[in-house]
This record gives structure tokens, C-alpha cells and sequence, in this order.
């Protein structure tokens, strides 16, 4: 079992970076099968050279899994995601190219009405190889606190 880290434990400002991952067609054309989402800028090579990109593009939602999958190197048994907010995918992710995520403690605050468990927020920024920011997302957790005895 993985060591509990409790809302009382998160440090703000605390960062770690993730490895590379190389984004391939066949992440691409798997995650087309999964969603459903077969527009051209992701799945027609001869039509993506008449774009602004001239190639094809990662879908957001694929960028955006790949990240949050590549961050997900901890089980907190005390914690779970909440969810994601004010996702933004500021450029392209196209073949080849290869993304690492950077996380960044960023807030922390008290649930409303459960006193017993706190929101501790991360905030997420995916780079390309080129240092190029291409997605940004605040990730929320749920996280519960240390009981009075422990504290």
C-alpha cells in the first residue's frame, strides 16, 4: 500500500516534471476509434498540407489524456481526482512530436461542507520538445486531512 499523503502534506509551490512521450499515428488513429472523432485535421494526411498546420494534428482530448496519464505515478490512498478545469489547448501536438508535463502545486483550500477533507489544486502545463507550451489544465483533488490525534 502507498504511503498516504494527507491535504495537511501538500507543499504550494512544490513542482515535478514528467518524462517525454513521443505522440505516434497510432495513438492518433486509436484514439479517432475510441471517440469517434474522425475530422480530417487529424485523420486526412493530403488535406492537412492545405491547412495552416500542413500536417496532422493530435486530437486536444488525446493530448490531454497522454498528459494526465503521464502524471498519474502516485496512488495517494487519501486523495482522488475531483476533476479538471478550464482545459486549454494552446497549440497544435502533431506526429512526432514528443510532450512532457509539468505540475505545480497551486492552491489549497478547505471542502465546504466536509470538514474532514480539503481541495488541493494542481495546475498542469504540457510542453512540446521545442519548451512550447500546448496545453494547460488545473487538475482538482479531493483530498482528505489528517485526523486531530495526528496533527
Amino acid at each position: 500500500m502507498e504511503k498516504a499523503i494527507y491535504y495537511e502534506d501538500y507543499e504550494l509551490g512544490s513542482v515535478r516534471e514528467t518524462m517525454g512521450r513521443t505522440i505516434t499515428e497510432t495513438d492518433i488513429v486509436i484514439h479517432a476509434g475510441q471517440v469517434g472523432d474522425f475530422f480530417p485535421h487529424h485523420m486526412d494526411a493530403e488535406w492537412c498540407k492545405t491547412t495552416p498546420f500542413g500536417q496532422r494534428i493530435a486530437h486536444g482530448t488525446l493530448t490531454f489524456s497522454i498528459a494526465v496519464g503521464m502524471t498519474a505515478n502516485l496512488i495517494n490512498p487519501v486523495a482522488f481526482s475531483y476533476g479538471y478545469d478550464k482545459i486549454r489547448f494552446i497549440k497544435p501536438v502533431a506526429i512526432g512530436d514528443t510532450i512532457h508535463v509539468k505540475v505545480t502545486l497551486a492552491e489549497k483550500r478547505d471542502h465546504p461542507k466536509k470538514t474532514d477533507m480539503g481541495f488541493v489544486i494542481e495546475k498542469l502545463e504540457v510542453f512540446n520538445q521545442r519548451d512550447e507550451i500546448v496545453l494547460v489544465t488545473s487538475h482538482v483533488m479531493l483530498c482528505q486531512k489528517k485526523n486531530k490525534k495526528e496533527q
